[in-house]
């Protein structure tokens, strides 16, 4: 596809700050596990959850998959964000993200590309008080669906620590979060999209230092078998992926519980919880 002079130059800043950045992301020693999972020739849809602290699982993800195999990570946008024109638009596509609509999603798996697509689209990052960690797919199964049109294998991979970044302060049905989604609903229509009252250090919004936990979980295959109806092997497909990134999240969440270094915290990192997957060098 050809893009402008633009995306071919954020395009190549963002490939050379990659190697770059890895020893800063190291710095903060994200506990990573279940790399060696992944489908070594890269054909596989990452199925994740999103955070407050977007940036984390954007970021992290896509690098610690391209440092293991050496593919580069195809996000899928939300729709309202990936139809934004201008600056941020080819920042989004340098970086290899592209709309997230069913056909674009065909034509990535077309080229047995490595695609990322988070269900919960934009309203699973502002979450209100007790929410934390929660998928809210509301039935979209629309991943499982390609997925299973393509065969193409499913990889859960869960984030800890980006709802942590932030704490939200109300609850959903508290007055204060009542009002946010009546006011979200006249402005965008969408009352589901409510931004809750949010506190990072004291009452500040400044981030609060938290480490983050990322795993892969194991290859679901979307292979549809004999004697079943495609509608309800995808929702099969769907059902499976929800459960095994639950899984996932509780896991890494019983991981943080028992780590001392979850605040990063230097003077707990000689035990800190460990993990140490075994990075090749990425291809250029």
């Amino acid at each position: 596809m050809n893009h402008s002079r633009r995306v071919q130059s954020l395009r190549g800043a963002l490939d050379k700050m990659h190697d770059g950045i890895a020893p800063v992301i190291d710095l903060s020693r994200p506990y990573v596990s279940g790399l060696d999972k992944l489908p070594a020739d890269g054909r596989f849809l990452l199925v994740g959850n999103h955070t407050q602290f977007v940036g984390g699982e954007v970021l992290l993800i896509p690098h610690f998959v391209r440092r293991a195999i050496g593919v580069r990570v195809r996000p899928l946008a939300d729709r309202r964000f990936g139809q934004q024109r201008g600056f941020g638009r080819d920042l989004m596509t340098a970086y290899g993200g592209v709309v997230g609509a069913p056909e674009t999603a065909r034509e990535l798996m077309r080229h047995n590309e490595t695609i990322l697509v988070f269900p919960g689209g934009g309203r699973e990052i502002a979450k209100f008080k007790g929410e934390e960690y929660r998928l809210s797919w509301n039935g979209r199964a629309g991943f499982a669906r390609i997925a299973v049109e393509n065969e193409y294998p499913i990889v859960p991979v869960g984030l800890v620590g980006g709802d942590d970044v932030y704490k939200s302060v109300v609850t959903r049905d508290s007055v204060l979060g009542r009002l946010s989604q009546a006011i979200s609903a006249k402005l965008t229509g969408r009352a589901d999209m409510a931004m809750p009252l949010m506190r990072g250090i004291g009452p500040t919004l400044i981030l609060r230092p938290q480490r983050m936990y990322l795993r892969f979980g194991e290859p679901i295959d979307t292979g549809m078998p004999a004697r079943i109806s495609t509608q309800d092997w995808v929702a099969s497909v769907k059902k499976s992926t929800q459960q095994s990134l639950e899984m996932v999240l509780c896991e890494l969440l019983a991981i943080r519980g028992g780590d001392p270094f979850r605040k990063l915290n230097p003077l707990a990192w000689a035990s800190a919880v460990k993990e140490s997957p075994a990075l090749q060098p990425v291809s250029s």
